[in-house]
């Protein structure tokens, strides 16, 4: 896999400092990562962050990688809440896929613009890398770099790459970066899933870690300093206290703000390690109803396909047959038929498995069958494998042993890096 398992937390490592000290005014964000709230929620890296007076941020000219889930408890956007406290100089915002405001809907962005409530440029990310990325924090005039976006636990989610891709252009433009940690909505329990393999490196991936990486950003930020980057980045991470790794969304006590447009609920974020390969695929994926992800369907499907997807009695989810007609996207205004996943079980539902199930037994229910012509299936899961076995006829334990060697050592060096017990 090309992982070098270096570790860079440093013994007792507060903060999880690499390459830059934190400053002495930031020791109170020390707290141990797996202490009680003492209110009965998880208390955020940008709350523990303004409790300090934003002690990190002293003396920095300061711009933030956010978009709509970098809010506060009482749901004021962190951004808004920075712009108006003078112990914070504030100077720019960047937004990622979809928009610092959110209003692009998948694959576009908000642009170059003055945000109205602030008056603050904001400069977009999305697919900018390397030096172009660089060059945008240069004429930005920051020296620190902050990132305050909700993960939802998937390596194909784009922003975890956008972390990535910042922290590199962040070494190269030689900025300080300071992560802000949340949740990860589905817990931090295991990895699952295919790793990628980095001849199919894109923006749905651009290292090798597994489909649901079970980690949060922060763990995602010092893992990619510790394993990939291939120059040192001035990285602070600012951990959450009161989150345990087999919490879901709901035990948190924060509001949820959909990441992305077709990311409603976290009843979303649960399935969609394993239903967006059908983004891979000539089925809708759900886009274009009130329940993407959870709904999957093609013009001539019928109850077979839930029968069958019944049959491998795949643990902690029903599949429904069902009937619906996207109002946008692939089948537009027709009615498909397919399958609706209701998770009953959500501890012992594995969204991979159930992933790859679906894709089985979609093959083998439904004649007309198809991958998408451009084998983007190829980059989700990170491997020709799963399309190739698939094809061949093999069955579901077949295609998840097949990455069972890969998963156990990423497995090995993710366990160097987890913040919270």
């Amino acid at each position: 896999m090309g992982l070098s398992r270096r570790s860079l937390l440093a013994a007792g490592g507060a903060l999880g400092a690499v390459a830059a000290s934190a400053p002495a005014a930031s020791a109170a964000l020390t707290a141990p990562a797996d202490s009680a709230s003492g209110h009965g929620r998880v208390r955020t890296g940008f709350e523990r962050l303004a409790a300090d007076g934003y002690a990190l941020l002293a003396g920095e000219r300061v711009g933030v990688v956010t978009n709509p889930t970098g809010i506060t408890p009482d749901a004021r956007h962190v951004v808004d809440v920075m712009a108006a406290d003078e112990r914070v100089d504030l100077v720019a915002v960047f937004g990622p896929e979809h928009g610092f405001r959110g209003t692009a809907q998948a694959g576009g962005s908000e642009g170059r613009y003055d945000d109205p409530a602030t008056g603050l440029p904001v400069y977009d990310t999305y697919l900018k890398s390397g030096q172009p990325l660089a060059d945008v924090f240069t004429a930005s005039g920051v020296d620190t770099v902050v990132f305050d976006i909700q993960d939802v636990g998937a390596r194909f989610y784009t922003y975890i790459w956008t972390l990535y891709d910042c922290m590199a252009a962040a070494a190269l433009a030689g900025k300080r970066f300071v992560v802000l940690d949340r949740p990860n909505p589905v817990t931090g329990r295991a990895a699952l899933g295919p790793v990628l393999d980095r001849a199919f490196a894109t923006f749905v991936g651009r290292e090798p870690i597994a489909q649901a990486h079970g980690m949060t950003v922060a763990e995602l930020a010092l893992l990619f300093a510790g394993e990939f980057l291939t120059a040192p980045v001035a990285l602070e991470t600012v951990r959450m206290t009161g989150w345990r790794r087999a919490e879901f969304f709901d035990a948190t006590g924060l509001p949820w703000v959909p990441p992305s447009p077709n990311m409603p609920t976290p009843d979303t974020a649960l399935v969609y390690a394993g239903t967006c390969l059908f983004e891979g695929t000539n089925l809708s994926e759900g886009r274009g109803t009130t329940r993407p992800f959870e709904l999957l369907g093609a013009e001539g499907i019928d109850r077979r396909w839930a029968e069958a997807a019944n049959a491998l009695a795949l643990p902690g989810v029903h599949l429904r047959e069902a009937y619906f007609a996207p109002t946008f996207s692939k089948f537009q205004g027709k009615t498909v038929g397919g399958v609706q996943l209701h998770v009953h079980d959500r501890r012992s539902f594995d969204p991979v498995r159930t992933g790859i199930g679906l894709l089985v037994t979609a093959r083998n229910s439904w004649p007309g069958f198809a991958w998408r012509p451009d084998h983007w299936i190829d980059k989700l899961t990170g491997s020709t494998r799963v399309r190739t076995l698939v094809d061949a006829g093999a069955g579901l334990d077949e295609v998840v042993g097949a990455w069972s060697t890969d998963l156990a050592a990423f497995r090995s060096v993710r366990e160097e890096y987890l913040l919270y017990r």
